[in-house]
This record gives C-alpha cells, structure tokens and sequence, in this order.
C-alpha cells in the first residue's frame, strides 16, 4: 500500500470514528440560560444594622452550575434584636407552580398537592407557603383548569404563566386571564405598588391584613412582592404589616403582596441535594430563618392540606 493511500485511509477511519455533535446537544447548548443579574446587598435600616446584614449569600440546588436563589436578613426598622429573613428567586433559572390543598383552596383530586412527588423533586430548589384560607382571601383561585373561587378584580394577584413565569400584580389592572395564564392565586389588594407602601397602613392593625392570633401585632407574617428585573422576593419574620411592606420594598419590590401569618404556616424552605439531579427531601432542606416553626418536612408531608407554591430548576 503506497504512503499516501495509508495516509487517506488513516484520515477517514478518525472522522468516522470521530464523535459528531448530536442535533440534542447542540439544542443544549442552545438552551443555556440567562440568569437575572445576582443581587446587590440592602442597605440596613438606620439604627437596626448588624454584622451581615443585607449581604445575600446562594443557597439551594444550583440550576445549570447557577445559583437561583439567595437568602439574607435584616434587622426590622428600629430594632436591633429582632430580624426577617429574606429570599430573592431568579424567575429565568426557576419555573414556579401553584399546589392546591383539600382545605385551601379545597376541593380533592389535584393533580399537583402535598406530597411533591419524586418526580418533582429532582428539579425541586425552594418551596414556600401560599395565602390565607379563601374565606378569608377576599380573592379567588385557579388552577389546573378550575375555578375554586371567581377571581376578583382588584385583588393582589400571584399568576404563573404556562412557562412557568411566576408575577405578582393587581387583577384587571396589572395582570388578567389569558391562554397562558395557568394558575392564579389571590390574597387581599396589594401590600406595596409602584415600589411603594399602600396608603391606610397601621403598625398596630391586627384584622384588616390578617386576623392576628391571640391579638399579638409582631406575630410572624409573610409577604412576596416582585421587582423591576422580574425576581421574585419572599419576606417573613415576626413583625406588624407596615414592617412586612417596608422590608418587601427594601428587598426592591415594586409590586407585592401578602400571603399566610401567624405562627404556624409561613414557611421558606430550599433544597440542596449532593448531586445535580439528587432528590430533593427534608434531611438536605434549609429553613429561611431559624424562628420557623414548620421544616422543610412540610411541602413532602401528605397530610398538609394547604397550598403553596415551588420553584423547580428550568
């Protein structure tokens, strides 16, 4: 065999041995996605600082090597003992979805309730807890296609999107039903508007944004608000409403709303399993703040029957 017909033979047999770029990966890389820019720390409240305030550090399963979710606190207006925790999402890393329960909204054979299934829990990174019962909602509920409650217009609004796309606005004015609109969960009227306080706010109110258990004002309450760049942002801690609307804006919402209060129900809770695609599950779950009664058990116990929302990795 001459040099050159070796040589020939030899180039051929490496491109066909050669792996080629499958059209699957190719789509893969194409996907890439782009987070939102990480945010910049809070600035504390005049008198309230303390060492690490408002410094957000990542938490949770990392989505496509990124963190999708950061956690930090503050110190409440005025005090230097008592803090709220904070959580920022990234809504282009996180794909949110309503799950229903057989108390709230009511109601059985939902196909997205307590427990998260296996299947879910491979993408699962935070989960958190949804708003009052309906009864007390002065709101409606859809999901999977049903109509618990009639949707009322101007009610704070959280509405998730086919595409999983999660915001929070003002029902008739901000947001409204379309095609693509798959689940839509409302609490009261808006909190913070425009990147502001609601007018009528009283730090001593224990019945208009929520009937306080036992009459105590700093009970532990919960807030989501949305910001300029489309994170969502979660607050909770013990503390009156105005402090709730104050930290929500702090956390640069400029639309937000109320979801559940008191000692038993607000809770943040994210999930970090050893491997990328490992089963998210209570024993590598994480509270947002340690004066949480309720775990990360919660969202994986079939015996909760109230809703809440999770965000998955995309």
């Amino acid at each position: 065999m001459s040099g050159s017909l070796a040589l020939m033979l030899a180039v051929m047999w490496i491109v066909q041995a050669t792996p080629r770029a499958s059209a699957a990966s190719s789509r893969t890389v194409a996907a890439r996605l782009t987070p939102l820019p990480a945010p910049t720390n809070l600035i504390p409240f005049a008198g309230s600082a303390s060492p690490g305030d408002g410094h957000w550090r990542p938490v949770g399963r990392r989505v496509q090597g990124m963190a999708a979710v950061y956690t930090t606190s503050l110190h409440l207006p005025g005090s230097a003992s008592v803090s709220a925790g904070i959580a920022w999402m990234d809504t282009r890393l996180l794909r949110a979805r309503l799950y229903s329960g057989s108390l709230s909204p009511g109601g059985a054979n939902w196909k997205f309730t307590a427990p998260v299934a296996n299947s879910a829990a491979t993408t699962l990174v935070a989960a958190f807890n949804g708003g009052f019962l309906m009864k007390d909602s002065e709101g409606g509920y859809y999901s999977e296609g049903r109509l618990v409650a009639p949707l009322r217009r101007g009610a704070a609004s959280l509405v998730i999107y086919a595409n999983g796309v999660a915001t929070i606005g003002e029902w008739g004015r901000d947001v409204s039903m379309s095609a693509n609109v798959v689940a839509v969960r409302q609490n009261l009227r808006l909190l913070v508007d425009n990147g502001r306080l609601v007018s009528g706010l009283q730090p001593s109110d224990i019945k208009t944004w929520g009937v306080a258990l036992n009459n105590v004002i700093n009970t532990p309450r919960s807030g989501l608000g949305i910001t300029k760049s489309g994170a969502l942002v979660y607050v909770e801690g013990p503390m009156n409403i105005v402090d709730l609307a104050h930290l929500l804006v702090r956390a640069g919402a400029v639309k937000a709303m109320v979801l559940d209060m008191n000692p038993l129900w607000p809770i943040f809770a994210t999930y970090r399993p050893s491997t990328m695609n490992g089963v998210a599950s209570p024993a590598n779950g994480q509270v947002l703040t340690r004066t949480m009664i309720q775990t990360p058990t919660r969202f994986f116990d079939p015996a909760y029957t109230r809703d809440f929302i999770t965000m998955s990795a995309r």
